[in-house]
């Protein structure tokens, strides 16, 4: 079904044009990008399964593959999946440029701010380095360090302070996300805060803080005095 086909005053190009996008529910939003549905669906009809597939949640949508929409939903071809996609990418970018508009940390709950719209729909493990200067400004994008798989990635310490020196910054900031949802840190994590520290000592830096960021939490090395 087109939605040509819905009335006109159900019809989401109509109503955003009349209401603003703002009155619009996700479901129509993504009608709107895919434009017609499948023998039995509209094209919001569609969505709503596919979002209520999702527990209504954009982040478990952006999480999804190609393959994963075009074998699960019927009407969905790699065109209309691409698009979708897209949108989700489009959405977390502009979080990210929202983030990192703050560029000034002055506590752990910065970097978390700064870090979370990156890492918030990855299902693996990234690390990240930021380097700060003398005011405590971020110098440049944060440095991906590592990634890896669902439960860790290695982290040579050695690039983390070799690009402090290089971006000569006299402050290291260490973060990585943790996939499964928990802000506890690991004996690993404990490890290699250990190690960070330590170069950073020898190297006349300082290591500010490592946080490990989850959805909606964090953990702070920091605020708990182990650094």
């Amino acid at each position: 079904m087109n939605i040509k086909e819905l009335p006109i005053d159900e019809r989401p190009r109509e109503r955003m044009s009349k209401l603003g996008p703002e009155a619009l529910s996700p479901a129509e939003l993504l009608a709107i990008l895919i434009g017609s549905g499948n023998t039995e669906e509209s094209a919001v009809q569609l969505m709503q399964r596919l979002l209520g597939d999702c527990d209504g949640s954009l982040k478990t949508l952006g999480r999804m593959s190609v393959h994963d929409l075009t074998k699960r939903y019927k009407g969905l071809g790699p065109a209309k999946a691409i698009t979708i996609l897209a949108a989700c990418e489009l959405g977390r970018r502009r979080a990210m440029e929202a983030a990192a508009e703050k560029r000034i940390v002055t506590s752990s709950v910065d970097i978390y701010n700064i870090m979370y719209p990156r890492v918030r729909d990855l299902a693996h493990e990234e690390s990240y380095a930021l380097y700060l200067r003398a005011d405590n400004s971020v110098e440049g994008h944060p440095f991906l360090v590592s990634k890896g798989g669902l439960t860790g990635t290695a982290v040579d310490v050695r690039i983390v302070v070799r690009e402090a020196l290089m971006r000569q910054t006299p402050t290291v900031v260490f973060v990585h996300n943790h996939p499964s949802g928990s802000t506890r840190p690991s004996r690993e994590d404990d490890q290699l805060t250990d190690r960070l520290s330590r170069a950073c000592q020898v190297m006349n830096l300082r290591l500010l803080d490592h946080v490990i960021v989850a959805d909606g939490a964090y953990y702070s090395y920091r605020e708990e005095g182990k650094v």
